[in-house]
């Protein structure tokens, strides 16, 4: 499969998706989470969280980040899904992050403002910059397939 073919595919599956399963790793102990999120258009994903969390407080010390993005299916049903791995970094969220955060989870933008003013529970916007994408399934129509897209570091 080609590497637009593999994009379009990851691009098409995550705008139908608002949650992923985020992976952490602390003195070699692995950990794993699910997060709302949202994407822009160079396929960064955003997710807030507060600095209390095990996620966050392993992504301060270590920025290394996995994860998937899987929609429920039927026992039936083949699945499929998003592979990532990457990098994410607490940022300083612009306006225009925060707004798309809100549209893409569809939080409502007043609560995530409450959320990343909140003192006395503080909370951040995280950015992963993915390196690496995989998508598994019968994507193309041949079978259950895995197909990985490098993305620029």
């Amino acid at each position: 499969m080609l590497d637009s073919e593999i994009e379009k595919i990851v691009r098409s599956y995550i705008n139908s998706t608002v949650h992923l399963s985020l992976a952490t790793v602390s003195n070699n102990r692995p950990w794993v989470c699910e997060v709302h999120f949202a994407y822009d258009k160079s396929l960064n994903l955003y997710f807030i969280s507060k600095h209390s969390t095990r996620h966050a407080q392993e992504i301060f010390t270590n920025s290394n980040v996995a994860g998937n993005i899987i929609k429920q299916h039927e026992k039936d049903e083949l699945p499929a899904g998003i592979y990532f791995e990457g990098t994410a970094t607490k940022i300083m969220a612009s306006n225009a992050e925060v707004e798309l955060y809100s549209q893409g989870t569809g939080r409502d933008i007043e609560m995530v403002h409450h959320w990343l003013d909140d003192k006395q529970n503080p909370s951040s916007m995280f950015r992963i910059l993915v390196k690496n994408w995989a998508i598994f399934g019968n994507f193309d129509g041949k079978g259950m397939n895995k197909y990985q897209l490098g993305w620029s570091e």
